[in-house]
């Protein structure tokens, strides 16, 4: 009996990760629409968001314009206070450096990412600054909607590196035209 109770809280879990998760896709979504890296993230309070975010550095001229940030920076303000000890983190992307010292300086109770960074992740991928004893270390739970999430991101590096092409195929276009009349 308890061993079941166990599983079937184990799969509620699991899909409230999804639920919300599926919420910071929608919000890396609305970075993507803009031109900005598709991440997303909002910070969960007693099943409410309270915070959310998405990446917004290019418009921004913000190395700081982090989903991640954002969402806390919102959760902060709407609670009043710095410690979100009972607050839970979705983000598309595994959290940076950056991202994961906010973490841990918020007290984010768990971190739940979609895909990892194997540039930048900081949960794992790249290195676990969550297993350096800092006063604080969240729980984490990784892969959830993992294809979703990575599939977002290798949609939108592909659709620049192609806009990238493109305009280099003009300005090429451009400059043997220029020779031709010079």
């Amino acid at each position: 009996m308890e061993q079941n109770q166990q599983q079937t809280t184990v799969e509620q879990q699991a899909q409230t990760d999804r639920e919300f998760m599926s919420i910071a896709l929608e919000h890396a979504r609305t970075a993507s629409s803009l031109g900005e890296v598709p991440v997303g993230a909002v910070v969960v309070r007693n099943g409410q968001v309270i915070g959310w975010g998405f990446n917004l550095r290019e418009r921004g001229k913000n190395a700081l314009h982090h989903g991640e940030l954002a969402a806390i920076h919102m959760a902060c303000s709407r609670l009043g206070g710095w410690r979100l000890f009972d607050c839970d983190l979705y983000v598309t992307l595994e959290p940076c450096p950056m991202c994961a010292g906010a973490i841990i300086n918020s007290r984010i109770r768990r971190v739940i990412y979609g895909t990892g960074d194997p540039k930048a992740g900081s949960c794992g991928s790249l290195v676990n600054l969550f297993e350096i004893p800092y006063n604080h270390i969240p729980q984490i739970t990784s892969g959830v909607l993992e294809d979703e999430c990575a599939g977002l991101l290798q949609t939108f590096f592909r659709d620049l590196r192609k806009e990238k092409d493109s305009k280099s195929k003009i300005v090429q276009k451009t400059e043997d035209q220029q020779q031709l009349l010079f």
